[in-house]
């Protein structure tokens, strides 16, 4: 594992802390302790299952990427909204500002992808790779409301979060890999 992966996966982990202490006030010294060494293990994991399949220590870092782009996203869209109240588009903003995040982090940590040639054509490629993303995300979440299981209806929209955002990170590395980063 290189230094430079130790360095991020740390900051990937302090930033996960800054949320988490957000809920959890009671407990923040011990999320920017335990977070941080969560992130480095796990990266350090995935580096050893990575040495024989490369995507794996990829996931890796897309998880921890999209970790920190998603505090990105929650952080510039509360900081916007102290000095302007209007919710849904400070979102759209919070959420382009936290994809340009995701792109740079991808393209040269995730991919380690350094060249510069035709970079605008790539991010167009990312964008449109998040977009779908998005849709599949609020599609997804849509259909699974619908479901009706024998769980109370709170836990089920907590999951179906879970389930299509697992949905549409699964869209985006493969989108990313395959159609924008593929070398």
């Amino acid at each position: 594992m290189k230094k430079l992966d130790i360095i991020l996966a740390i900051i990937c982990g302090l930033a996960v802390s800054w949320i988490a202490a957000d809920f959890f006030k009671k407990y923040w010294l011990i999320f920017f302790i335990v977070l941080p060494v969560l992130s480095v293990i796990g990266l350090w994991l995935v580096d050893l299952i990575g040495r024989k399949y490369l995507f794996v220590h990829q996931v890796g870092k897309f998880v921890l990427a999209g970790a920190f782009a998603d505090v990105v996203d929650i952080k510039v869209f509360q900081f916007l909204f102290l000095f302007i109240p209007f919710p849904l588009p400070l979102k759209a903003v919070s959420f382009i500002v936290a994809t340009f995040v995701k792109y740079f982090s991808d393209k040269h940590w995730t991919f380690e992808k350094h060249e510069r040639e035709d970079m605008h054509k790539e991010m167009a490629k990312f964008f449109m790779v998040a977009m779908v993303g998005l849709f599949i995300n609020v599609i997804l979440f849509y259909f699974l409301g619908k479901i009706k299981i024998g769980i109370p209806a709170k836990l089920w929209v907590e999951l179906s979060i879970i389930l299509a955002a697992i949905g549409a990170g699964t869209w985006n590395f493969l989108g990313y890999k395959f159609i924008v980063f593929k070398k």
